[in-house]
């Protein structure tokens, strides 16, 4: 049986926007600020019911979830038309969420994103799914309220038979998260917590309870298995290879020789087990090194591959460190590009959420160019269709494949 969580009295406030906020809020977008506040009915606490009204008409204009714990004071659920916030109205959200999933889950993989926070619906709600664990990661309190009505539904509609609750840094330190603990097994049993999923026919393994976020990152998944695909008969360096995302699949769909460079000796560990889950024959060396150091060293070896895939963490978490992030694009363009054989493929990616995707092409293109190399745009990707963007702010991922010439 599922967990019991405490019971809450929900407060409805009575909430009216700035304009700004207003036209934000009309566009669909999920989040409303302190600032964009003007009246207030009263002090809310987090998960209270927050009902937005047109300051012109006066007429039901949104609600959201209240958050005083968030600059982003309102996490809103539904705009124009009222609803009742209760387990049917999450139900139909989760339903719909699914259903836009059904292509993926056509396919071998038992791995997906099935809730995707605000791009779903459910701003600060992440639900990851593992072959039978669901891993239900929160961000905000305001979720607290509403943990009855939601996880039973989300194991029913995800056919899971173990869920784990994991929650955000600041979350696990909110003295009123009532005692809750990340990682915690909330329904089911859990025999490991290492789980060992399929991704497209690719073994992989995701630690539930310790991993980072859910246990692994899903969401380059259809980059993945395009660099697989190409990497028959061909040498691979994975630079930021971290669990060994690209390693595995260009391993398992028969690359000669793969490079995996991360600076975190475990996660290195952690690739090597992933690429021993599925039989290749090709070599797999792993260096564990600052990557930008790698790649020097590698080409002061002269050494050359026929892919060279980089997918760094994010470089900018405020504004302020855009530009740094930027002219760290800038050379890792030029870095990979040394190490590219000719008619080999560059694969640069960006998860940097505050850098856009066409300051983030334009900043590559321009160092190839600036290098002295010739190249073609192969192509250029974007979310997996497990991770739906509903608005600007929810858009981070992008990718480059630039065959050198």
């Amino acid at each position: 049986m599922i967990i019991t969580f405490p019971k809450f009295e929900i407060k409805r406030l009575a909430i009216k926007l700035k304009p700004a906020a207003e036209r934000m809020v009309k566009k669909g977008h999920p989040w409303v600020f302190e600032g964009g506040i003007t009246k207030l009915s009263t002090t809310g606490n987090a998960g209270d019911l927050a009902i937005i009204y047109d300051n012109k008409k006066n007429k039901f204009l949104a609600c959201g979830l209240y958050d005083p714990d968030s600059p982003i004071r309102i996490k809103v659920l539904q705009t124009h038309q009222a609803a009742t916030i209760n387990a049917a109205w999450f139900e139909a959200k989760i339903k719909a969420a699914y259903e836009k999933r059904a292509p993926l889950l056509a396919t071998d993989t038992n791995s997906y994103r099935l809730i995707y926070g605000e791009n779903d619906g459910l701003p600060s709600l992440i639900a990851d799914v593992y072959k039978h664990v669901i891993v239900v990661k929160l961000y905000a309190s305001i979720w607290f309220p509403y943990l009855n009505d939601i996880l039973p539904i989300l194991l029913e509609i995800s056919n899971c038979t173990t869920m784990v609750l994991r929650m955000s840094r600041l979350l696990q330190q909110n003295p009123n998260n009532f005692g809750l603990e990340d990682g915690q097994v909330v329904y089911g049993d859990l025999e490991n917590e290492v789980v060992v999923f399929k991704e497209h026919g690719v073994n992989f393994s995701a630690n539930v309870i310790h991993g980072h976020k859910t246990g692994y990152f899903l969401d380059h998944r259809h980059n993945r298995l395009k660099v697989g695909n190409l990497s028959k008969g061909k040498s691979v360096l994975d630079v930021f290879a971290y669990a060994g995302g690209f390693s595995v699949h260009a391993l398992a769909k028969g690359a000669t020789q793969v490079v995996s460079i991360d600076i975190s000796a475990q996660a290195l560990t952690v690739a090597q087990q992933n690429a021993a889950l599925n039989p290749h024959s090709g070599q797999h060396t792993t260096l564990a090194v600052d990557a930008f150091k790698g790649l020097e060293d590698l080409i002061q070896q002269g050494q050359k591959y026929d892919i060279v895939v980089i997918d760094p963490p994010s470089f900018a978490k405020k504004e302020s460190e855009v530009a740094g992030a930027i002219n760290s694009y800038k050379r890792l363009a030029t870095l990979g590009s040394q190490l590219v054989s000719k008619g080999g493929l560059l694969v640069l990616a960006s998860c940097t959420a505050r850098i856009k995707a066409i300051d983030f092409f334009d900043a590559v293109e321009k160092s190839l160019k600036a290098s002295g190399k010739r190249f073609k745009i192969q192509e250029k990707t974007y979310h997996d269709l497990d991770h739906p963007i509903s608005f600007p702010e929810g858009a981070y991922l992008k990718c480059g494949y630039y065959l050198l010439q």
